[in-house]
């Protein structure tokens, strides 16, 4: 899931997904990339578990998972939870020093 989510085209195509679901070609169109580039980095989000697709007639519509996304959520939160505490800590320390 980390190396689909490692390639900056693939996050920007999860954003565009994020409203709603799309065709390949409102992809290609609101990315600005060729028809070929999405259809792969479709491919390696559909196989990372990160979306999926149904046909509509002649067209594939992709969407979300929200699902695989809540396991990665759940997998990063402790990771959040330790940057916060330190976060949280750097706060304090910085307004002890700004007091007389």
């Amino acid at each position: 899931m980390f190396d689909a989510l490692a390639e900056p085209t693939r996050r920007r195509i999860l954003d565009q997904l994020r409203d709603r679901p799309r065709t390949v070609g409102e992809l290609v169109t609101t990315l600005d990339v060729s028809q070929p580039s999405v259809s792969k980095h479709l491919r390696v989000l559909r196989d990372a578990g990160l979306v999926e697709a149904h046909k509509d007639a002649q067209r594939r519509v992709y969407e979300l998972r929200p699902e695989a996304l809540a396991e990665l959520l759940a997998w990063v939160e402790p990771y959040r939870r330790l940057w916060a505490s330190r976060l949280d800590a750097l706060e304090r320390h910085l307004d002890a020093k700004e007091r007389p």
